[in-house]
Order: structure tokens, then C-alpha cells, then sequence
């Protein structure tokens, strides 16, 4: 709930220590960002994970959903934010390894857009908004959710 506040992993600002260190400040950053992005390119479909693939480019979403491939790619994008700040703090914690400042905002950024990207998602999902019928919910490239599988 509070950061360290190690000095030497926190930034100064006019001669003052930031309250939180690097890393905080970089998953804010990457919440903050993801909020951004969401707002312009999330979209409700149907189901937490399909919000959360919308915010990536069209041809992406077609390519994801034509090779019926939904699952990985949502789980590749929260292992893609996950993995790095679980690498750098738990090798950081366990070893005599130092993360720099640079890297630590890196992996913060990474996992703040994850996490928002699914707490985002799992509020804008509503089934409700297609009368509870995955068929109603138009996919990129024109394809629906009946068309791809039948268990939808």
C-alpha cells in the first residue's frame, strides 16, 4: 500500500524526493496512458477479454479472430505486462542484481496498461448491450462471434 521510497530509487523534483519510486510512478504512467487509449478505442463486445482486444489496430483484430486465436492473445497481453516487472523486481529482490531508474519505468508502464487495460475492460463489457446474444456483436472485418465458433 505505500512505496519504499528508497532514494536512490526515486527521482527529485527541485531538490524534493518523489513520495513513490520510479516503478510507481511509471504503472500510474501506464494506467493513465491505457486510460487514454481505451477512451478513444475501446469498445463494448460482448465479453471482457474481445473489450479488451479492441483497443488494438483493426487488422490485428480480424487476424486474432479469424485464426480463432481470442484466448492466447488476451492471455500474451497480460503475460507480456506481467513477466517483465515480475523478472526485474523478483531477480532485483533475490540476487545482488540493481534495476536502473530507466528500466523500472519501463516495467511499470508495461504492467500499469495491463492492469488498467483489464479493469477498463472488465467494466465496459456488457452482454446486455446485444440483448444477450453474442450473434448481435459486429467483430472487425464483418465477421461475428456466431460464424467463428459455436459455442459462443
Amino acid at each position: 500500500l505505500n512505496c519504499h521510497q528508497k532514494h536512490e530509487r526515486s527521482w527529485e523534483i527541485n531538490g524534493n524526493q518523489m513520495p513513490v519510486c520510479t516503478r510507481d510512478v511509471g504503472i500510474l504512467a501506464g494506467i493513465v496512458l491505457m486510460a487514454f487509449v481505451f477512451s478513444y478505442r475501446g469498445k463494448n463486445r460482448w465479453l471482457t477479454r474481445d473489450t479488451a482486444l479492441s483497443v488494438f489496430p483493426h487488422s490485428w483484430q480480424e487476424s486474432i479472430y479469424r485464426k480463432k486465436s481470442r484466448n492466447l492473445a488476451c492471455w500474451m497481453t497480460f503475460v507480456f505486462s506481467v513477466i517483465p516487472i515480475a523478472l526485474d523486481g523478483g531477480i532485483q529482490a533475490l540476487t545482488e542484481y540493481e534495476s536502473s531508474n530507466s528500466l523500472r519505468i519501463i516495467t511499470g508502464l508495461l504492467f500499469g496498461m495491463g492492469v488498467s487495460l483489464l479493469f477498463l475492460s472488465s467494466l465496459s463489457a456488457r452482454p446486455s448491450d446485444y440483448n444477450f446474444k453474442s450473434e448481435n456483436v459486429m467483430l472487425p472485418g464483418g465477421l461475428r462471434f456466431g460464424i467463428l465458433s459455436e459455442d459462443e
